[in-house]
């Protein structure tokens, strides 16, 4: 499922990131931070999907 995961996070972070805790702090900072750029937001996405 992890793998899934990564491939939703690459294509559209926040997804990534709402599939994995839902619609809490890590989904808006997701946001933000795919809104200021498009790598911060793959990264972050894949980095919470790996620590849980």
């Amino acid at each position: 499922m992890d793998v899934l995961r990564i491939l939703v996070a690459i294509i559209l972070p926040p997804v990534g990131v709402f599939m994995q805790v839902g619609l809490g702090l890590h989904f808006w900072l997701n946001i933000l931070l795919t809104i200021l750029g498009y790598v911060p937001g793959i990264i972050h996405a894949v980095w919470i999907i790996l620590k849980r």
